[in-house]
């Protein structure tokens, strides 16, 4: 009887083995997931991850945008260049008045073509030519003082004996105290010792160069 159970538990034994073996064999040769998959997994994984990274992401690379935006600055509008004389120059009906005798007018005249035709077109008061018919002299005279912005004063042996040439002298003075730039003498066959005393304290302009003369009057108003 013991030797019928043992020979029946090989014969189960037996039989059970190659089915064993195959699962073995099966489970050793089982395909592994290939590179794509694990990629598609892994991309799946991630995306179903929360959204924290990518907004994160978004915040970090909008910063250095933000953070140039706050640091670059608006270049400055530059102010319209109208030379050193400024607004000034524009709150005066004229750039410049000419005191001088009626002896020296083709000089003045020339002197007048010379500015109006720099780029700058200064507006030059020329009494003879924009005074006003019937106007009274000293009105005239101290109207083109009040509404100019600088004076220029051609001193000649005319202007010393012009008695109307010292009173528009004595009004420009007047008007600027301080000179400022503003108050031009220019010296022609003058003496030294004859320039007037008013004008004493200012450096003045020797015309001996007619066009070297006409370039440092025209310097010295746009300074």
């Amino acid at each position: 009887c013991r030797q019928e159970r043992f020979r029946a538990g090989n014969r189960q034994l037996s039989s059970a083995l190659p089915t064993m073996a195959g699962w073995f064999r099966r489970l050793l040769h089982k395909p592994k997931p290939s590179s794509a998959e694990s990629s598609l997994d892994a991309g799946r994984s991630a995306s179903s991850s929360p959204s924290s990274s990518s907004s994160s992401a978004k915040s970090s690379g909008s910063s250095p945008g933000t953070s140039l935006a706050r640091s670059v600055c608006p270049a400055p509008v530059l102010a319209s260049d109208i030379n050193a004389s400024g607004s000034a120059r524009w709150a005066k009906s004229y750039d410049v008045c000419i005191c001088h005798s009626d002896v020296d007018l083709e000089l003045v005249e020339e002197l007048v073509s010379y500015l109006e035709g720099q780029p700058e077109s200064f507006r030059c008061f020329l009494q003879l030519r924009d005074a006003a018919p019937g106007s009274a002299v000293v009105t005239e005279l101290c109207d083109a003082v009040q509404n100019s912005h600088c004076w220029v004063m051609l001193i000649t042996p005319g202007f010393l004996q012009d008695p109307w040439c010292k009173y528009q002298m004595h009004q420009a003075l007047a008007e600027a105290p301080m000179a400022n730039g503003r108050t031009i003498p220019v010296l022609k066959d003058v003496d030294r010792k004859d320039y007037p005393k008013e004008l004493r304290n200012l450096y003045y302009i020797y015309m001996a160069l007619k066009e070297k003369s006409f370039r440092q009057i025209r310097d010295t108003i746009v300074r």
